[in-house]
C-alpha cells in the first residue's frame, strides 16, 4: 500500500448563478411627485394599488368607494342611497358606498342599517362620539377598499347620479388625480353672505396657488385614494376638508380637473354656521399655503413693511435730520422681523421629508 496516498482533491462546485431579482414597481412616495415625470415608470408606481385584489372576506375588492357622512339625515338619506345605487348599479364599475353615522341624534342609523339589509353595496360605519363631517371623510378615505374615493353629501344637494361620470374621467386620463363638481349656483343658507365671501375667500386661494380653481369647496369629487393619503392628516374636522384636499392637491402639483353641476337646495337643516365656518374657511386657506409656500404669505408684507419703513425715514430726515421717531424704526424692525419668520418657515418647508 502506498504510504502516500493523497486524497483527492474536492472538485470545486462552480457558485449557483445568483437568482435574477424580481422585476419591481419603483416606489415613489406618493404625493411627491405629482403627476408623474417624463419616466413613465414613475406615472405606473404613482397610479398602482399595492393592496391585494380581495378583501379578508374573499370578496373582489372594488374599483370605487363612495363616503357619504350621514349626522341627522334620517329623514331623506335612504332617496340619497337610491339614487347613488342605483346610479352605480348603471355603471360598469365595482363599488361599496361607505355610510358613516356621524352620532346622529335622530334616527339616521336605525335607516342605514335597514339599508343594509336591502342594499349589498352598503356598508355602515356608525360613530359614538360627533366629529364633524371633515373626521368621517378622512376616516372613510383610511378605510375605503376602493381605488377611487368618491365625496359627496346625503343632503340631496348634489347631482349624485353623475359620479360615474366623474369616476370614468379618472379612469380614462390618468394625468388628472381629483375631479370635482363645480357648481354653478349657490342654493346654500345665508345665499347674501356666502356668495360674496366665497368668492372672497377663492380669489384668496387662487392667489396663492396661482390656479384657477371655479369651486374650491364642493363636497363631490373623486379623487385617487393612494394620492389622497399623505394629506388625509391635514384635514380639520369641518367643512373645510374640502377646501383642504383642494389646496392640498394644487400645492404640490396634481392636477385636478372641474366639472360643471347643479346645486339644489337642501334637504333638511344646514349644519353651516356663517360666521364660525367662514373664518376657518379663510384661516384654513392661510394654513394650508404656509405648509407648502409661507413665502407667498409672510414675505409680501414683509417687503411692504420695510419699504414703507424706508420711505418714511427719509421725509423724517428731510423734515428732521438725523431724527427716526418710534413708529419709524418699528416699521422696518417688524419688517425684517416678518421677513427672517418666512425665510425660516420655508427652510423648515424645504428640509420637511415627504409631502
Amino acid at each position: 500500500m502506498n504510504e502516500h496516498q493523497q486524497t483527492p482533491a474536492p472538485t470545486a462546485v462552480p457558485p449557483a448563478p445568483a437568482p435574477s431579482p424580481a422585476t419591481e414597481p419603483i416606489t415613489v412616495r406618493t404625493g411627491e411627485l405629482a403627476g408623474g415625470s417624463g419616466d413613465p415608470r414613475f406615472q405606473v408606481s404613482a397610479r398602482s394599488d399595492p393592496r391585494p385584489a380581495l378583501l379578508e372576506d374573499g370578496s373582489e375588492r372594488p374599483y370605487v368607494t363612495i363616503v357619504l357622512p350621514c349626522y341627522n339625515e334620517g329623514a331623506h338619506v335612504l332617496k340619497e342611497i337610491d339614487r347613488i345605487t342605483a346610479a352605480m348599479n348603471s355603471s360598469e364599475f365595482t363599488y361599496e358606498l361607505l355610510c358613516i353615522d356621524d352620532a346622529s341624534t335622530d334616527d339616521t342609523l336605525q335607516v342605514l342599517e335597514q339599508a343594509a339589509r336591502d342594499f349589498a353595496n352598503l356598508r355602515i360605519m356608525p360613530f359614538r362620539r360627533n366629529g364633524g363631517s371633515g373626521t368621517a371623510r378622512r376616516i372613510g378615505t383610511q378605510q375605503a377598499h376602493g381605488e377611487i374615493v368618491v365625496w359627496t353629501d346625503a343632503d340631496m344637494t348634489y347631482e349624485n347620479e353623475r359620479i360615474p361620470e366623474l369616476v370614468r374621467i379618472l379612469r380614462d386620463d390618468p394625468s388628472y388625480d381629483q375631479v370635482v363638481g363645480a357648481r354653478t349656483t349657490e342654493e346654500g343658507t345665508h345665499k347674501w353672505a356666502r356668495v360674496p365671501a366665497k368668492w372672497l375667500i377663492r380669489n384668496i386661494a387662487q392667489w396663492l396657488t396661482k390656479t384657477r380653481i371655479p369651486d374650491l369647496n364642493s363636497g363631490l369629487r373623486a379623487f385617487r385614494r393612494e394620492v389622497s393619503l399623505p394629506y388625509l392628516r391635514l384635514l380639520p374636522a369641518g367643512f373645510s376638508c374640502v377646501t383642504t384636499i383642494t389646496i392640498a392637491f394644487l400645492s404640490n402639483q396634481h392636477d385636478i380637473k372641474y366639472v360643471e353641476t347643479s346645486y339644489a337646495k337642501r334637504a333638511g337643516v344646514s349644519k353651516f354656521h356663517f360666521v364660525n365656518d367662514a373664518y376657518r374657511y379663510i384661516l384654513q386657506v392661510l394654513r394650508m399655503v404656509m405648509y407648502f409656500d409661507p413665502l407667498k404669505v409672510l414675505m409680501p408684507p414683509a417687503l411692504w413693511l420695510v419699504v414703507i419703513g424706508f420711505v418714511k425715514g427719509v421725509v423724517d430726515m428731510v423734515r428732521h435730520p438725523f431724527y427716526f421717531p418710534a413708529s419709524t424704526v418699528l416699521l422696518v424692525v417688524s419688517g425684517i422681523m416678518i421677513g427672517s419668520l418666512a425665510l425660516l418657515s420655508d427652510l423648515v418647508v424645504r428640509s420637511r421629508d415627504g409631502v
